[in-house]
């Protein structure tokens, strides 16, 4: 008995211990990715080790550069996290300390930025921190609407200062991705690159048509996977005197229209008309 609880109590200062050394983490530290590219307007918060007077919140002006006590004029724009705290021990070093052992983090992300667009809840544009991946981003537009199509596009902007649609960029500078497949968590697509001016452009999903002996008649968006069931809920649903049993879906093929019957676990296609007929009794 003596021994659990000496256990317990050996884990509750062990959870305590690592509680306190994640509060005492410089702000922005646990967002940091190594291959960030620092800009104007971002804030750094550096640390020189034993030289408290040195280190605190330096914010990278529009040239690119900040000012450093000692050595002046320090140049972060177009560089790394790394790049800049190498520049920093280089410096200090020529005269100042030696081996001076250097931090440096984000304390706020400024300069970058992300937009997205298209069938989200909040479009617009959003300041990119560090790693963000695609559905952290997504995240913040408040997530997809229910009007929204199977995919998600990402145009490669290089840096522009307002949304590009993917038809205005070359192929290669264009990602198309299952929503999904990110939704779910895949792998491959969850962790794909954001960089300054990208867009996220999610499209509205194409319309299928539902007519006849439906609640509410019209045009609903499909995915590809709705089935005719699917659909006519969405149309709230067949009427009593509605045949489920003879449900036809008028399609374009090749130019040319034509009509089949057609069961409730068939997947609908774009552009569709599903017609529920009305029973002989």
């Amino acid at each position: 008995m003596a021994c659990a609880l000496r256990f317990r109590r050996h884990v509750r200062v062990a959870v305590l211990a690592v509680c306190l050394a994640v509060l005492a983490a410089p702000a922005g530290a646990a967002n940091e990715a190594g291959d960030y590219v620092i800009g104007p307007q971002d804030v750094l918060f550096v640390t020189v080790f034993d030289q408290a007077d040195l280190g605190g919140k330096y914010a990278v002006e529009l040239d690119g550069t900040f000012s450093f006590p000692l050595i002046g004029r320090v140049t972060a724009g177009g560089g790394t996290i790394r790049d800049v705290e190498v520049e920093l021990k280089t410096r200090l070093a020529r005269g100042f300390f030696k081996n001076p052992q250097v931090t440096v983090a984000i304390d706020q992300y400024r300069s970058q930025r992300v937009f997205i667009v298209g069938e989200v809840r909040n479009a617009g544009t959003y300041v990119l921190t560090g790693d963000m991946t695609l559905i952290e981003a997504l995240a913040k537009a408040g997530s997809t609407t229910s009007a929204a199509g199977d995919d998600v596009v990402v145009v490669h902007g290089k840096g522009a200062d307002k949304p590009v649609l993917p038809d205005a960029r070359a192929a290669t500078d264009v990602v198309r991705l299952n929503l999904r497949d990110l939704q779910s968590g895949a792998a491959d697509v969850r962790n794909i690159h954001l960089a300054d001016g990208d867009t996220i452009y999610i499209p509205r999903a194409q319309l299928a048509y539902v007519f006849g002996q439906v609640k509410n008649p019209g045009s609903y968006p499909v995915q590809s996977d709705t089935t005719v069931l699917q659909l006519l809920s969405l149309a709230g649903g067949v009427m009593p005197k509605g045949a489920t049993n003879r449900v036809n879906v008028v399609r374009v093929i090749e130019g040319a229209k034509r009509e089949a019957k057609v069961k409730l676990t068939d997947i609908v296609k774009p552009g569709d008309t599903v017609v529920v007929p009305e029973r002989f009794f």
